[in-house]
């Protein structure tokens, strides 16, 4: 049971007043978190905010119950210019707090390895972590990488820029070999500060940038973003709006999970199931352009509702394409897993434990594949998850066949989540009235995107403009994953492991 003197027990999606979130002195604060999150409770956004508070920073914690389908908010101060690192004991935060120390120069005392997370200016003029000279550049992945001393033992420098259509991210291996000791993911290198931008822009300039912060997860973050309005407006969006989200945020999962099958079967040599999935995929995107004439969902939600709905013609549609879809996957996937000479490339290799997991805050289907049930949908149901729930789709090998099996579970669920949606679509209205933001309130909103977990959190000033934005993508979590995952394995893997996790370069980057 939460001490209410400590924490505030929260929802997802609700809003609550900032006056009601428990301050403490900054060592309380810091024990409590350390006590929570030794005891199973997970950090879901950490983040600083300097509104209204010269000289001070203010910094808010979300910390994810998932057995109570709670969030826990407290918050304190930090003055000066450093405060102790709470990474030692907690791995979770690693890279919150490196982006606090990036964004307000704050030196966190004590943290293991403190490197710039996107190489950006500090917002607070004058204040840097790293007592850089003013007017130096920030160079993306400049700085120390971490080194494995030893005969024989050399560096294998992969990007920024890659050999292909990829976004920009530099890895540095230490090798022995072909065997890989350890590898460094340096990203940063298309920072667009669409965290600023989400506060200084009007709210309908907001839902663009949410809609385009990872184009691939345009539904996830938008509904994100469309729940958190809401959330601070006091709106109550109808169900059948709630119905027709779900079915843009299944969609957007069918697409990319059978994408990511054949991007799979792509790098191990497997040509038809790569062949086969790239058109199917196409198929699952043209069905989101069914819903609202574009391909990634651009336009189908708004703050309220949807800005589309459909009729009993495009419902008809949607089934015919659904059915098919259905049966070329499965023809396509089920040659994957049936093949000996495929499964011996996928078992045992990149294998991220339960455990590490843990560790590490690991969010989506790479957790699920170590075995652990975590699902906003299951665990923080929001929307029309809060009435109808998919079964959760897990594994527990834990390695690149785990993570690749539980995306063809997930096709299987969401298919069949989408045509009971269909079968059913609740009368009424698509849209409801968005009053003015609530004024020093602070909403949480989570939406399991087909990466994992998805987090959008605003603090409103006392004339109810956004004050603070905080974002936070699946990658922000896994790209961690990624690098232990590739500790004792052959470089030559790396392909194959960095696609089974299919991270956001421009996700972390925002």
């Amino acid at each position: 049971m939460t001490n209410p003197s400590e924490m505030l027990a929260t929802i997802n999606g609700q809003a609550v007043a900032l006056e009601q979130i428990p301050r403490h002195d900054l060592a309380t604060f810091q024990r409590i978190v350390l006590r929570e999150t030794a005891h199973g409770q997970r950090v879901a956004s950490y983040f600083g905010t300097a509104s209204g508070n010269p000289g001070g920073i203010d910094v808010f914690m979300v910390l994810a119950n998932d057995a109570n389908s709670e969030l826990n908010l407290l918050s304190s101060r930090i003055e000066g210019d450093s405060f102790p690192a709470m990474t030692p004991d907690c791995n979770q935060l690693h890279l919150f707090e490196r982006e606090i120390a990036e964004q307000y120069g704050l030196r966190p005392e004590g943290h293991p390895w403190l490197k710039p997370v996107r190489y950006q200016a500090s917002w607070r003029p004058g204040h840097d972590a790293w007592n850089r000279p003013e007017g130096q550049p920030i160079i993306p992945g400049s700085g120390d990488f971490y080194r494995v001393e030893g005969d024989e033992i050399h560096e294998v420098a992969v990007g920024p820029v890659h050999a292909g259509i990829i976004e920009p991210g530099h890895f540095r291996f230490q090798c022995h070999g072909e065997h890989v000791y350890h590898l460094e993911i340096a990203l940063g290198y298309q920072h667009r500060g669409i965290e600023q931008a989400m506060v200084s822009q009007p709210v309908k300039r907001a839902l663009h940038y949410a809609e385009t912060l990872a184009g691939d997860t345009t539904i996830g973050h938008a509904t994100a973003h469309c729940q958190l309005i809401e959330a601070l407006s006091g709106c109550k969006k109808t169900v059948r709006a709630q119905s027709l989200r779900s079915i843009a945020l299944e969609l957007e999962r069918l697409a990319n999970h059978i994408g990511d099958l054949g991007a799979l079967s792509g790098d191990i040599g497997f040509l038809p199931t790569a062949a086969y999935c790239g058109r199917i995929r196409g198929d699952f995107l043209n069905m989101t352009a069914v819903l609202c004439g574009n391909r990634f969902g651009r336009g189908m939600l708004r703050p309220g509702g949807t800005g589309y709905d459909l009729d009993a013609a495009r419902i008809n549609d949607l089934r015919t394409r659904l059915d098919q879809g259905e049966k070329d996957a499965a023809n396509a996937i089920e040659l994957f897993f049936d093949a000996p000479s495929v499964l011996a490339r996928l078992e045992g290799k990149g294998i991220l434990p339960a455990e590490i997991c843990h560790t590490l805050g690991i969010v989506g289907p790479a957790a699920r594949a170590a075995g652990l049930q975590r699902d906003v949908r299951h665990d923080q149901p929001s929307g029309i998850y809060r009435f109808v729930q998919l079964p959760l789709s897990t594994w527990d090998s834990a390695d690149v066949f785990a993570r690749a099996y539980v995306r063809w579970l997930e096709i299987r669920h969401s298919i069949a989540f989408i045509r009971e949606q269909l079968q059913a679509l609740p009368a009424g209205s698509i849209q409801a009235p968005t009053g003015p933001l609530k004024p020093g309130h602070l909403a949480v909103s989570l939406i399991e995107g087909w990466r994992g977990e998805l987090c959008h959190v605003a603090l409103t000033g006392e004339q109810g403009r956004i004050q603070r934005y905080k974002i936070t993508d699946p990658s922000f979590h896994n790209w961690a994953g990624l690098a232990y995952a590739m500790r004792d394995q052959q470089i030559s893997d790396f392909p194959l492991l960095n696609k089974s996790f299919n991270l956001s370069y421009c996700g972390h980057d925002l």
